[in-house]
C-alpha cells in the first residue's frame, strides 16, 4: 500500500522505515528539512520538494500522515494540504493532537469530501524496533482501509500472555492497536494514556528519591541504608508487580550513571498531562495522582531534586526528550555539538 508521510522528525522517520521494511508499503515523503528527505529517499521512499510535489506522486485515493507537532504548524499544514486533495482521500493526524481539534478538523474537511482519521500513537524513539501501540479513531470503512498501514506499525503480539476471556473481542487490540471510536476518541485516548504515564512516572521518581535520601545525616545512624539505586531498579524488574518500560528506562539511566549528574532535573510537560486533568475536571471525576504530578513537573522548573532527575532520564530514554533552557545548553557543551 502506499501512504505518505509528511514529517520526519524522531517518530515520523522512523514510521516510514518501519512502513517499508516491515509492511513492503511504499513512502512518499515530505520535510521543510531536505538532509530529511533525502535521508528517506536513499533508504527508499519517493521524496517530494514541496507540498503539491508530495501530492501530485501520491495514488488515489490518497492516504496522507501528518506527523508534526501538535498546534499551529500541524493546523497550517493540514489547511494546505485540504486544498490540494481530493474526495475520498484520507488525512491522518498521528501527532499528539488536542481531541477537540480533531472534531473542528473532521468537520472542515468532511464538507471537501475528505476524510480525517486521529491516532494517537505511543513508542516513541524506540517504535522502528519495539512498534507502535496505536489508539485510532474515525469512520470504521475508513480505519479498515487502512489497516494494512496499522498492521505493519503495531507491535505485534509478541511474547504477552493472552489475556483470559477476550474471545469475541477485536484481534487487533492484542497486536498493539485498537479502533477506539468516532474521530477524536484516537486522540482522547492517548491523552489519558499520557496523562496516566505522567503519575506512573512520579511514582517512580518518588520512590527513588526516597531510596537516596535513606543515608541522610538527619536520620538515626542504625536507620540508615547506602542503597545501590541502580541494583534495586534492576532487581524490580525481575518479578516484583512494579515493572514496566518505564522502569526498564531507569535502570538503564541509573547503571550508566547513579547521580544522574547530566540532568538538571528540569521537566517539561507536553500538554497532554493539562488537558486530561482539564477532562476529569468537565467529567468531575477525581484524579488526584495524575493533577498532582503534572503540578510536580511545574514545581520542578522552579527547584530540582533526584526524583526530577529520574523522570528527566526517563524522558530522555521512551523519547529522546532534553530538558530545555539552561539544562539543554549545558548538555550542548558538555557533548561538543
Amino acid at each position: 500500500m502506499q501512504i505518505g508521510v509528511i514529517g520526519l522528525g524522531r517518530m515520523g522517520a522512523n514510521i516510514v522505515r518501519r512502513l517499508m521494511k516491515k509492511g513492503g508499503h511504499q513512502a512518499v515523503v515530505y520535510d521543510k528539512n531536505d538532509q530529511a528527505v533525502t535521508a528517506a529517499a536513499d533508504e527508499g521512499a519517493t521524496g517530494a520538494s514541496d507540498l503539491e510535489d508530495f501530492i501530485r506522486k501520491l495514488e488515489k485515493p490518497r492516504a496522507v500522515w501528518v506527523m508534526l507537532p501538535a498546534g499551529a504548524i500541524t493546523e497550517s499544514t493540514i489547511e494546505t494540504i485540504a486544498g490540494l486533495l481530493e474526495r475520498d482521500d484520507v488525512v491522518i493526524d498521528g501527532g499528539n493532537t488536542f481531541w477537540q481539534d480533531d472534531i473542528r478538523r473532521a468537520r472542515m474537511l468532511r464538507e471537501k469530501g475528505i476524510h480525517y482519521v486521529d491516532v494517537g500513537t505511543s513508542g516513541g524513539v524506540w517504535g522502528l524496533e519495539r512498534g507502535y501501540c496505536m489508539m485510532i479513531g474515525g469512520d470504521k470503512a475508513v480505519v479498515d482501509r487502512l489497516d494494512p498501514i496499522f498492521a505493519a506499525m503495531a507491535p505485534g503480539r509478541g511474547d504477552i500472555p493472552i489475556t483470559p476471556s477476550r474471545d469475541g473481542r477485536d484481534p487487533r487490540v492484542e497486536q498493539g492497536y485498537l479502533h477506539a471510536g468516532p474521530v477524536g476518541a484516537g486522540h482522547f485516548v492517548k491523552m489519558v494514556h499520557n496523562g496516566i504515564e505522567y503519575g506512573l512516572m512520579q511514582a517512580y521518581a518518588e520512590g527513588f528519591d526516597i531510596l537516596k535520601n535513606a543515608n541522610i545525616d538527619a536520620l538515626p545512624e542504625d536507620h540508615r541504608f547506602k542503597l545501590d539505586l541502580a541494583d534495586v531498579a534492576e532487581v524490580w524488574r525481575r518479578g516484583s508487580v512494579i515493572p514496566s518500560w518505564l522502569l526498564d528506562l531507569t535502570a538503564a539511566a541509573l547503571a550508566r550513571s547513579e547521580t544522574l549528574e547530566a540532568y538538571s532535573g528540569f521537566v517539561a510537560d507536553s500538554g497532554e498531562g493539562r488537558w486530561t486533568v482539564n477532562a476529569a475536571i468537565n467529567e468531575a471525576v477525581p484524579a488526584e495522582v495524575l493533577t498532582a504530578a503534572l503540578f510536580a513537573r511545574f514545581r520542578s522548573r522552579r527547584q530540582h531534586t533526584f526524583a526530577e532527575k529520574i523522570l528527566s532520564a526517563m524522558r530522555e530514554g521512551f523519547g529522546g526528550h532534553k530538558e530545555p533552557g539552561e539544562a539543554e545548553s549545558s548538555a550542548k557543551g558538555r557533548t561538543g555539538s
